[in-house]
């Protein structure tokens, strides 16, 4: 098989490290190149034979020439809940990616929005992911010999707080607060490391046969293969917690108010917590709900469950 430059960006947050893991062993080391902000905790990758570079979302300069010698990018979103500012940023560096001679742009989208293909979302936190994947679309166009697949990323298992007010199993309150009663439609849950694992492995696909790939310039979900309803998952958490939680439902400005609602959704000074409260709409519309086989199939196993799961993490950060 000749040579192919696989990139990863940013390679050393949760989905990154974990598809870093996962790449290692699936193709040769000295044709994965994977890009930072803080390099160090990529040196097993490098000990191991890969190209690690530094840059980041936010400085130009050093995303300019990041991709350069990459043919084939996964390209994860920048971690924020903004909207303008987060397409922004992905345009840029699909932009520079595209310069440096990239052919391929895998990129990690959000399991919002309901079925491959709709592209439609009352979810704040969507909006961007969406901006993006319709610039992928019209970069087929722009761009002579570009594809690309995108890749909805089922909601993380490990990131429940985002979605129970903060809701802590080891220091449990008897409420949780959210501007919904609980009821389905619910949430295909997935594990983050499998989604790292699942990613490896289509990348893989790819790379090894790019003329049969049959996700060419489409959408792809990873998620698990059950929904729970948010009172399931509160149940759940309950469980683990050792302890009566029940859901109280509140308007999405009661929401918004809660101290470590508004402490964990500000960024760069502005409050985004009441804006993360139409996530409980979409859910509502089944958005999060959509079950797609394609992880188990990827994984070669049935994806781990939510309990199995959040009993061996503590909670989620951004």
């Amino acid at each position: 098989m000749a040579s192919h430059r696989v990139g990863v960006f940013p390679a050393s947050g949760g989905i990154g490290g974990s598809t870093v893991k996962h790449l290692l062993p699936r193709l040769p080391a000295h044709d994965l190149l994977f890009i930072a902000r803080n390099p160090a905790k990529l040196d097993f990758a490098s000990a191991a034979g890969a190209i690690v570079r530094k840059a980041d979302y936010d400085d130009d300069k050093a995303l300019e020439h990041a991709f350069d010698d990459v043919e084939t990018l996964f390209l994860i979103s920048y971690a924020s809940v903004e909207v303008e500012h987060r397409a922004e940023r992905h345009r840029t560096a699909i932009n520079y990616a595209v310069q440096s001679g990239v052919k391929y742009i895998f990129y990690g989208s959000l399991g919002f929005a309901g079925c491959e293909n709709n592209k439609e979302t009352v979810a704040h936190v969507m909006k961007p992911h969406l901006d993006t994947e319709k610039y992928l679309e019209e970069c087929v166009h722009l761009y002579p010999g570009f594809n690309y697949t995108i890749i909805r990323e089922g909601l993380y298992s490990e990131s429940y707080d985002l979605y129970t007010a903060f809701f802590d199993p080891q220091n449990p309150v008897d409420q949780i607060k959210i501007p919904h009663d609980g009821s389905g439609p619910g949430i295909a849950w997935v594990k983050r490391e499998e989604l790292g694992e699942g990613t490896a492995e289509l990348l893989k696909t790819f790379v090894r046969n790019p003329d049969q790939f049959k996700y060419r310039n489409k959408t792809v979900i990873l998620s698990g293969t059950k929904v729970l309803s948010l009172q399931e998952t509160v149940d759940i958490l309950a469980k683990i917690a050792k302890k009566p939680v029940t859901i109280c439902q509140v308007s999405a400005e009661e929401f918004g108010q809660q101290p470590k609602v508004g402490q964990n959704f500000t960024y760069r000074g502005v409050d985004y917590g009441t804006a993360w409260a139409t996530a409980f709409e979409a859910f509502r519309r089944g958005e999060a709900s959509h079950v797609s086989p394609l992880l188990r199939e990827l994984l070669g196993r049935e994806p781990e469950d939510f309990e199995t799961t959040v009993s061996q993490q503590n909670t989620f950060t951004l």
